[in-house]
């Protein structure tokens, strides 16, 4: 039996490896769907390995870093062939693995918990991993392209935000979203299905119209978003916070709606401005409605708790008798 454990044990990691990779390198060929070029630097608004590669380690552990570097090379060569790899391109695969790992130490280093449920959670979401870790492959992969002379080193902080806010977005998007499907158990509640389906329609016809009208209406998203935090917490916001992300990034590689007519560095700072103000407000207010709810379920049963106690106490007791008058002589 033991004997047994062992063997399955490598079989197990090795089949984990494999699907990191394969998820990853499926996010990334997601992702270059998307383009958008900066300085002649091409990049994607939202990269869905950087998301992909946090959830991973955050639910599998660090041993997932091996499936992460597999799905990055991987990425790697489909952009290029074999034969014509690059030393730089060993450096791009290292920085794309090293800054999930740091993400993933920082969280694990301030007790992150994978379900979202307070506040601190999503702060250290969106300051650590995404905002912070992500800096170490943005400053990697753009300094190897002006190492190799692929890029000027006057263009490099543009490019290099246009990198960082994309790995970022992966990360504010996709590592939610993940970890929801994670935590998520079935039967999954259907009581307020019919408030439900009218956020879903309520998304299915305002986002297209905000996301490619002619008239800037990008902020009609948000009321949209903050129903959906209230009532539904946070599944409700990252599906809407995520169909928005995607409609808007479509509609920004296709120079359409409030994207007409800007420039390519114009586009992706409305673009990322726009996806990191939805992230923020989706991930931070349904992380505190859950945490305030969280709360008020913990102080009911403490409450029901007492009284229970109480009960139990006075039920073998007889009631108390008043204290008999006393006598001071006086007639």
């Amino acid at each position: 039996m033991v004997a047994t454990r062992e063997m399955r044990r490598p079989a197990v990691v090795a089949l984990q490896t494999l699907v990191i990779a394969a998820c990853y390198y499926g996010a990334g060929r997601l992702g270059l769907m998307r383009r958008l070029s900066v300085e002649g630097a091409v990049f994607t608004p939202i990269w869905p390995p950087t998301g992909v590669a946090v959830a991973a380690l955050l639910l599998v552990g660090i041993r997932a870093w091996l499936g992460i570097a597999i799905g990055a090379l991987l990425v790697v060569l489909s952009l290029s062939s074999f034969s014509s790899l690059e030393p730089s391109s060993a450096g791009i695969v290292a920085g794309n693995t090293v800054a999930p790992v740091c993400a993933y130490l920082l969280l694990r280093a301030v007790h992150f918990r994978d379900d979202l449920g307070r506040f601190r959670d999503g702060l250290a979401l969106v300051f650590l991993a995404a905002l912070g870790a992500m800096t170490i492959s943005a400053s990697v992969d753009v300094g190897l392209l002006v190492g190799t002379g692929k890029l000027a080193l006057d263009d490099y902080w543009p490019v290099w935000l246009a990198w960082w806010v994309g790995d970022a977005m992966g990360v504010l998007i996709v590592t939610p979203v993940i970890l929801m499907l994670y935590t998520l158990r079935p039967p999954v509640s259907l009581t307020r299905w019919k408030e439900a389906a009218m956020i879903l329609v309520a998304a299915a016809v305002l986002v297209p119209i905000a996301t490619r009208s002619s008239i800037s209406m990008l902020f009609l998203i948000y009321p949209l978003l903050i129903w959906a935090a209230l009532r539904f917490e946070l599944p409700g916001s990252l599906v809407c916070a995520l169909f928005a992300s995607v409609m808007a990034t479509v509609a920004a590689t296709e120079g359409v709606g409030p994207f007409h007519r800007l420039s390519h560095t114009e586009v992706m700072i409305k673009l990322q401005a726009f996806n990191g103000t939805m992230a923020l407000t989706a991930l931070l207010l349904s992380a505190v409605i859950t945490e305030q709810r969280n709360t008020r379920r913990s102080v009911e049963l403490a409450c029901q708790e007492l009284v229970e106690v109480l009960e139990h106490l006075t039920a073998g007791n007889p009631t108390p008798r008043p204290p008999p008058a006393r006598e001071d002589g006086r007639g």
